[in-house]
């Protein structure tokens, strides 16, 4: 009794054609969807500001309009988060869409989620709603379920719960389809995508140009199998799967609105070519309160770049800083916030001016428009004569954009109207959850034995032996280290500590680093606290989701044995 779900979509803005491949490339039983970021409710609750009947993924309904037909042929179930702030509108746009094509299809959507009545001020505040309102719709015979902003786990627990007849409760198999839901989440990501060992595995003769979106085979006891399509590109090993499984995750407890799932319980084993196991997952009661999402405009920013050329990079980088400095603070109203960077991407005797040039970055911001666009625009453009031998910008400041803020709050589980609208009108309510543990951190698993000292050691990359990913959470960022042998798992567990990842990445050094070890996964999972500033949105830095953090730690030099290299 295998239930086999399938991803299409990791983001508002992928693969086009994935939808199509997943219902043509193989058997399915549920294809999910998931559309939604923190900085995606941004963009949708701003395009909700100029049109009311606005604030889902429109992309969806273009894929949907190619391939409804073959979904029905083929009697696979979609769920998809792609409502965003409007699942009512989009459910409506569906069926005027079936309509419109002839195809007979029963639309459900789930709401409550919307909470921006209740925190003023905010551009959209949702919460992370569960997957049990997704159950009663598909339990009702829904052929599509819309949602907004749930778990991006819950597109894998609904239809599961649904299929299975699992309850509230029942934590060791909704952990294990929250897993599930976690590889799938992010789309190709679980198939090769984004992968530390690219470069290994395309060496290996796998064709990663294309690769093909995951699915899970899940069983009733909440195991599963995670897979692909045959003859799609990309791979499916335990390191694809494990380098998922960290990314945006903390310690060991991994909290949702149905479960919380034990990531230091789940066992990964090859199952077989592009198939890996997923097994012994453990499930607690989920905390007492849900995740709400905050968005909020934060103000404006710009940003101007100076190329720097040549000799005395630093000494120029200087003059029109302080040249800056000194037209800003003379500005009517000078930016409340100023942010320089110096990127160093100059090399000496450089064969082409492009090499030569280093780039210095000014960023600007300030709760009012004027005071980033025409106070930075004229301050730039007055230098061009009068700065810097070479001076040039790569592009002249503009008004300056708006920009936004993301925030965590939680609220007590009763609070939030958890609703399943049926394709026939009906309103189920969603009871929340009845059991509930306040989240704490487990005690910190035993180390494994130390790695025999004395024998030699080469200074080389720390990614030679080990793989990373890493992502944003709000503010803070999630950087996640494995390797693929127990005895690089002896050295890994004793040598990356946090002081040493501090000195490796010098922009941690003063930021609250938490460390958390996952045995069963040969892996730590760091996660650093501040270090986006205020979210993706606000664009504190140039990585702005720390998407290359993990890559930056593995470029990293360390003393390691020679016997693991």
């Amino acid at each position: 009794m295998t239930l086999r779900i399938g991803n299409a979509s990791g983001f508002y803005g992928d693969r086009f054609d994935a939808l199509r491949e997943m219902l043509t490339g193989g058997e399915l039983d549920v294809l999910t969807g998931d559309y939604l970021a923190e900085l995606t409710m941004l963009i949708l609750g701003r395009d909700r500001l100029k049109d009311s009947g606005a604030g889902y993924a429109r992309t969806f309904l273009r894929q949907l309009e190619d391939c409804l037909g073959l979904a029905r042929e083929r009697d696979v179930r979609i769920v998809t988060n792609a409502g965003g702030l409007n699942p009512a509108g989009l459910a409506d746009a569906v069926r005027r869409l079936a309509d419109r094509l002839g195809i007979p299809v029963r639309v459900a959507h789930v709401e409550g989620d919307d909470l921006t009545a209740a925190h003023p001020g905010s551009l959209a505040a949702h919460a992370y709603l569960g997957g049990f309102g997704i159950a009663e719709c598909l339990r009702a015979g829904a052929d599509i379920v819309v949602t907004g902003r749930v778990t991006d786990a819950a597109l894998v627990t609904g239809p599961a719960a649904a299929h299975f007849g699992w309850r509230p409760g029942e934590y060791d198999r909704l952990a294990g389809a929250v897993v599930a839901g976690h590889v799938l989440e992010c789309g190709t990501q679980a198939t090769g995508g984004n992968y530390a060992f690219f470069a290994e595995a395309a060496a290996a003769g796998r064709d990663l140009r294309r690769p093909g979106f995951p699915l899970a085979e899940l069983h009733e006891d909440g195991s599963c199998v995670i897979t692909k399509h045959p003859g799609t590109g990309g791979l499916v090993d335990v390191g694809t799967v494990t380098a998922q499984l960290l990314y945006e995750t903390g310690g060991a407890r991994y909290a949702g609105p149905d479960v919380t799932a034990r990531l230091d319980s789940v066992r990964l084993s090859q199952d077989g070519p592009d198939r890996v196991r997923i097994e012994g997952v453990r499930g607690e009661a989920p905390p007492p309160t849900l995740k709400v999402g905050r968005n909020r405009l934060g103000g404006f920013r710009n940003e101007v770049v100076f190329v720097l050329t040549g000799l005395d990079i630093e000494a120029k980088a200087a003059l029109v800083r302080e040249q800056m400095t000194d037209a800003l603070a003379l500005a009517k109203a000078p930016p409340a916030g100023i942010r320089w960077e110096l990127v160093r991407t100059d090399r000496p005797d450089a064969d082409t001016e492009e090499t030569a040039g280093a780039l210095l970055r000014l960023v600007v911001r300030d709760r009012d428009q004027e005071t980033v666009g025409r106070a930075l625009t004229g301050a730039a453009v007055e230098l061009a004569l009068a700065s810097y031998p070479g001076f040039h910008v790569l592009a002249p400041p503009g008004k300056g954009a708006p920009y936004g803020v993301f925030e965590d709050v939680y609220v007590p589980h009763g609070e939030v109207p958890h609703v399943a609208v049926l394709h026939d009108g009906r309103r189920i309510p969603v009871p929340p959850a009845q059991d509930t543990l306040v989240l704490q951190d487990p005690p910190e698993p035993p180390l494994p034995e130390p790695y025999p000292a004395g024998g030699p050691t080469r200074r080389a990359p720390l990614g030679l032996v080990a793989g990373a990913r890493s992502g944003d959470k709000g503010g803070n960022a999630n950087v996640g280290v494995w390797v693929r042998s127990d005895e690089a798992w002896r050295w890994l567990a004793r040598t990356l500590t946090v002081d040493t990842f501090r000195q490796l990445l010098p922009e941690t050094a003063e930021l609250p680093v938490t460390r958390h070890p996952l045995p069963n996964l040969r892996a730590l999972n760091f996660t650093v606290e501040g270090i986006l500033g205020e979210g993706v949105a606000a664009q504190h830095r140039f990585d702005p989701q720390a998407k290359a953090l993990g890559e930056w730690l593995r470029s990293r030099h360390l003393d390691i044995p020679e016997a693991l290299l």
